[in-house]
């Protein structure tokens, strides 16, 4: 070999060392930089304890047996009354009434109190105002509702509204969604009253009768009548999220997740018409065929991941320092990882829920007869839209994905994007939410997130901007497909904790 070409062959394998040593050297940069962050990283995970204090409140949550007997049975009688929302605007009017008296009777204390003033709205929603002593202070909300979905019994190990006590656990239609609240906070109030007890903030307390079909007439209501009297509040605290057990994966600590926003709905109606005539002599395709192949479509094509752009970002960086290598730095490093994470998560419908709009056909209506063919189809498509995903955009994607002229597309109802409230040291709510939580559940990680469902929150965004979302109960995986579905059921011992927390939730806001 010429000695011009060894010199060239040695230039090209020094070149060739000399990049690949480059490389290593980057790579180990970046694989350092990932490590730094992973254990530097702060989500601000502190908090601030000034509203939610370790010391004893001046009433301590230590129920007698007699105390305890009288609030299952207040809440399994709660369990038993149908108070129903199957449409709009359908409502057992009869079993909210009875709910109304029921109240009355199992909370006396409350309904007498000189420093209470209760008010029916609407017929059958309820408005608690508790006057505290101290002026200066800026009240609040705590909200929930008495009406529930229905319940096909047949699916049920127990009668849907019988109240049953199995093994520790009072099975029955509205045990997670949503009479737990109704009744943990008024029965908390209660025990404090009986106990002399005088709040210093005063609170209001708002119980919807119609959250399960949108919260028009009940929710929208109570605030308006707020409204009306130039009522602020510093917060409000409703349903919508929980204590999570198992199902974060990595994660075997229980997690309380407060939602600082959740995703708006709109519902959109498809409609194909097409000729009618006998099924003898069918036409190549039909109304209800053209239907279903867009409905299918629509399954078949999710919407966009948008995993990292809501709220739900926090949540997972909140975690981060629960976890173990790797997934702390995954964890710590969303913005490269992310779409990882994104797949992960979208494998379980109870976390693909976080990383993008879902879609969810619910309703079909086709056909008179065997023998006729169809001469329209209509179907009925629920959206909980991710907090970055806009109406407008959804409704290109859907027209995209369907690509077809003879399917029509209306939208039915759409609730407008939901603000995200503060999480940080200083927001008052949050942190009185939070400490809180510690307080009853003192092993769990406590984190900000996203709720996934619709809530009556939606109805009070003029009376305060902080918003947010937190029932004190503990769900695993198998009990997430309880709420709305067969065999709902609550511990006896998770009743007892849901009054704990109001109780003292109640006191600490004093602070």
């Amino acid at each position: 070999m010429p000695g011009s070409e060894m010199r060239g062959a040695r230039t090209r394998v020094k070149t060739t060392a000399l990049v690949a040593l480059m490389v290593v050297s980057l790579l180990l940069i970046f694989l350092c930089a990932l490590l730094i962050r992973t254990y530097t990283f702060s989500p601000g995970v502190a908090g601030d304890q000034r509203w939610a204090s370790d010391h004893p409140p001046a009433h301590a949550g230590n129920f007698s047996p007699r105390e305890k007997q009288q609030m299952l049975a207040a809440f399994k009688a709660a369990l038993r009354i149908r108070t129903v929302s199957s449409g709009k605007p359908q409502h057992n009017n009869t079993a909210l009434e009875e709910f109304g008296l029921h109240l009355s009777k199992a909370f006396p204390a409350v309904f007498s109190s000189s420093v209470v003033q209760h008010e029916t709205i609407a017929n059958y929603s309820h408005l608690f105002t508790v006057r505290g002593s101290n002026s200066s202070l800026q009240p609040y909300l705590l909200t929930a509702h008495l009406d529930v979905v229905p319940a096909v019994a047949g699916e049920w190990e127990v009668p849907p509204f019988s109240a049953e006590e199995h093994h520790g656990f009072i099975y029955g239609r509205g045990t997670l969604d949503d009479k737990l609240s109704v009744m943990g906070i008024l029965q908390s109030l209660e025990l404090l009253l009986n106990r002399g007890y005088t709040p210093q903030r005063s609170f209001y307390i708002g119980l919807g009768h119609d959250e399960e079909v949108g919260g028009n007439s009940g929710a929208k209501n109570i605030a308006s009548v707020l409204l009306s009297r130039g009522v602020k509040i510093a917060f409000l605290l409703d349903e919508g999220s929980a204590i999570l057990e198992g199902v974060i994966p990595g994660l075997e600590k229980q997690v309380a997740v407060i939602a600082t926003s959740e995703k708006s709905s709109a519902t959109i109606g498809l409609t194909v018409t097409t000729g009618s005539g006998h099924s003898s002599m069918p036409p190549k395709e039909t109304s209800i065929g053209i239907l279903a192949a867009a409905v299918s479509k629509l399954e078949r094509n999710p919407m966009p991941r948008m995993f990292g752009q809501g709220p739900e970002r926090g949540l997972f960086e909140h975690l981060t320092p629960q976890l173990s290598f790797p997934l702390n730095m995954v964890m710590a490093n969303l913005w490269l990882f992310g779409p990882l994470i994104s797949r992960m998560l979208e494998k379980k419908p109870s976390t693909n829920s976080l990383v993008r709009t879902t879609t969810a056909v619910t309703e079909f209506h086709a056909g008179i007869k065997a023998n006729v063919i169809a001469s329209s189809a209509r179907a009925t498509v629920n959206f909980r839209l991710h907090p970055a995903h806009r109406l407008e955009e959804l409704l290109q994607q859907v027209q995209h994905i369907i690509s077809d002229q003879r399917v029509k597309i209306e939208v039915l109802q759409s609730d407008p994007p939901i603000p995200m409230s503060s999480y940080a040291d200083d927001a008052f709510g949050y942190q009185l939410i939070k400490g809180t939580i510690g307080n009853i559940f003192p092993e769990a990680v406590i984190t900000p997130g996203l709720c996934t469902a619709s809530t009556d929150t939606k109805h009070y965004r003029n009376i305060t901007t902080e918003l947010y979302r937190f029932t004190p109960m503990i769900l695993g995986e198998e009990d997430i497909s309880r709420v709305h579905g067969a065999n709902e059921r609550l511990s006896v011992r998770g009743y007892e904790d849901v009054v704990q927390f109001y109780f003292r939730f109640i006191q600490n806001s004093d602070s």
